[in-house]
């Protein structure tokens, strides 16, 4: 009995030292080799998770900037610039550094401005609710208010406004990530470069319709009268199927086009009020130029004056007398 016992341990013993050896050599033949600068960068990272980068997460973001050549096409948009330059000093490159960006929403459609036409009783989804009709106004390409952009913002930098039913975003918690504006099946949220103090001029709407049309359905519209592209000294904006678009990278703010915008389609945003324009040195001659001949035009306009001739009322009296 013994006997059996020693050989039944004997054999699972040699199958099991047997069976280590080959687990071993294929682990070594098929081992995978992670880079131990990978744990390194993902500690530099914000841990987010939130795609921005264009990737799944900050430990896949972390293996594309080990294995990458340089970081020029690499950037995280929640770290910014400081958390970009910890990436490279870790793995001994350059970081190229980018403006700051910012989430804008392009629809100005609240209710006094675009009209509902009917009610939406369905599933509070952006998504599906587009992939179901054009929306409850008449406006197919405005936003349809239903938070999706709102709910897939992890840092709580957009919010509905209750009283325009738009999304808002928060220029100090945004980050750029860009989830809302891949949430949006309209298209109307966008990512701009940052500018001092926050200051932005935009094109408030996407209608690519005729002008007449879109200001039909929404008055705030654009309606590509091409007036801004005419006053922008910087070839800053374009029309493209009746919608004008303000290049940010060319935009010096010089606030020309919004001032004569006639729907007040273009935004401008964190600037201090207009000054009233004085008249000029040049301008006030004209104008007393302007008023004398309107003085003397309105005096020739009136009856002749009737002159009488004293020789002439002497000489009919005389002859009156005789």
């Amino acid at each position: 009995m013994s006997e059996i016992v020693i050989f039944t341990i004997l054999t699972i013993s040699s199958i099991g030292i047997l069976s280590a050896v080959i687990l071993y050599f294929i682990a070594q033949k098929f081992k995978v080799y992670e880079d131990p600068r990978i744990d390194l960068v993902a500690e530099v990272l914000p841990g987010a998770n939130c795609g921005g980068c264009g990737l799944a997460g900050c430990r896949q973001f972390a293996e594309a900037c080990v294995n990458a050549d340089t970081l020029d096409k690499l950037f995280c948009p929640v770290g910014g610039n400081n958390c970009m330059a910890d990436v490279a000093k870790v793995l001994g490159k350059v970081a190229v550094e980018k403006a700051p960006m910012v989430a804008v929403v392009r629809c100005g459609g609240s209710p006094n401005h675009r009209t509902r036409t009917n009610h939406y009783d369905g599933t509070a989804n952006c998504k599906i609710a587009s992939s179901l009709y054009s929306g409850d106004t008449g406006c197919e390409y405005g936003c349809l208010g239903l938070g999706d952009c709102v709910t897939v913002c992890s840092f709580e930098a957009i919010k509905m406004n209750p009283t325009t039913l738009l999304p808002e975003v928060i220029d100090e918690k945004c980050t750029a990530c860009n989830a809302c504006v891949k949430a949006c099946p309209r298209g109307i949220i966008e990512l701009r470069p940052k500018a001092k103090k926050d200051r932005k001029i935009f094109v408030n709407c996407v209608n690519h319709d005729k002008g007449g049309f879109a200001k039909k359905v929404c008055a705030v519209a654009c309606t590509g009268c091409q007036k801004c592209v005419k006053v922008c000294e910087f070839d800053a904006i374009t029309i493209n199927n009746f919608l004008a678009y303000i290049d940010p990278n060319k935009c010096r703010l010089c606030r020309k086009c919004a001032e004569v915008c006639d729907t007040k389609a273009i935004l401008e945003i964190n600037f201090p009020p207009r000054k009233e324009k004085a008249a000029s040195t040049e301008e006030k001659p004209k104008k007393l130029e302007a008023a004398a001949k309107l003085d003397t035009i309105t005096v020739s306009a009136q009856e002749p004056i009737k002159v009488e001739n004293k020789e002439q009322k002497f000489d009919e009296q005389t002859k009156k007398e005789g």
